[in-house]
């Protein structure tokens, strides 16, 4: 494994590149063009809604409003003025009803107006980021919080699934969709940050580390930094694999082959490699739904894909209840086995 330096350890790892590069301003927020169009326009007249921003991870949506809390209060008012929760930690009711409701019922302070170049609105922030994963108990009180003091305070509802929030709060609020981000668009940005950290990110690196993140920009910065601090600046789509703890084609190939050898010991081999490897079983059973529907399942017919694709939802949602990773790989791999000698 490689060893880390002290040298990179101070200066990679004490900012990490998802805060040091998070937008700063409402102008800085790439590619959401219709949002930054409208928050532009209500940082020019201080009049602000409440809002909901919903959309897949790692699309700036708590960026964007932080952002927007800065340009519209300063860095002198921001503390008093913004309350930031994440309400996948504080998700309950009891939470609405002390943190949430004292501070919106605090009064707002008479420093409105434009103060350095800011409007400086008269009311407060709160910003609600995870709000699909509040209960619906603590989503009603929240309603009830968001009428009572609407007047000083405008509340900014952060989720993944506007479906998850319930409709009295998203009937309140202007909903803006944040769409998934271009793989240009990810090129672009992750290439600019490799510029400003001093080495050039070669486009088979991008390539890996938009397909590993899935999408997500966050999660796709976040791996960029933690390939930098493993192996330095010479990159390659391997390295970024081993630091996201990706399994290599080759480990789903070889159980695929196993359990089309219709010999359980081979397929209960494979399963233990995969295991003694160190691979979490979520990832071997994500990788391996992409590699069954796509390049790996040529040889598969339409129903044994069905049917093994119907297991690896099963087997996911044991994995996340909490079963032993081993009995559920190895069901799974029978049930492949099954599919595979159907076909």
């Amino acid at each position: 494994r490689a060893k880390i330096s002290p040298a990179k350890m101070s200066g990679s790892m004490n900012t990490p590149w998802v805060e040091k590069y998070r937008p700063a301003t409402i102008e800085q927020v790439a590619h959401q063009t219709q949002v930054v169009e409208t928050l532009r326009s209500a940082l020019q007249t201080g009049n602000l809604p409440h809002l909901l921003f919903y959309g897949p991870p790692g699309t700036g949506k708590t960026s964007t409003i932080l952002a927007l809390a800065k340009d519209l209060f300063g860095p002198q008012l921001y503390k008093s003025r913004v309350l930031e929760l994440n309400a996948s930690d504080e998700r309950g009711i009891e939470v609405v009803r002390t943190k949430i409701k004292n501070f919106a019922s605090l009064a707002v302070s008479n420093s409105t107006g434009k103060t350095s170049g800011h409007p400086c609105p008269p009311f407060k922030l709160i910003v609600l980021d995870e709000a699909d994963s509040m209960t619906g108990d603590a989503q009603s009180a929240l309603r009830r919080t968001m009428e009572t003091y609407t007047k000083v305070t405008r509340f900014c509802i952060v989720c993944n699934y506007v479906s998850r929030i319930i409709g009295p709060i998203a009937s309140r609020c202007a909903k803006f969709r944040f769409c998934p981000l271009s793989r240009d668009v990810m090129m672009s940005r992750l290439t600019d940050i490799g510029t400003k950290e001093g080495f050039d990110l070669d486009p088979s690196v991008a390539d890996a580390l938009m397909t590993v993140s899935g999408g997500d920009m966050r999660k796709a910065i976040t791996l960029l930094q933690n390939t930098h601090v493993l192996y330095g600046k010479n990159l390659d789509a391997e390295k970024v694999s081993g630091a996201a703890a990706v399994l290599p084609d080759r480990c789903i190939e070889e159980l695929l082959q196993a359990c089309s050898s219709n010999s359980f010991e081979k397929a209960e081999a494979a399963v233990h490699n995969v295991i003694l490897e160190g691979y979490p079983a979520h990832q071997l059973v994500a990788q391996m739904s992409e590699y069954v529907v796509g390049k790996g399942g040529k040889n598969l017919s339409s129903k044994s894909k069905a049917i093994i694709c119907r297991q690896l939802g099963a087997t996911d949602k044991c994995l996340t209840d909490g079963a032993d990773e081993t009995l559920q790989l190895l069901n799974l791999a029978s049930v492949t086995m099954q599919a595979i000698q159907a076909s």
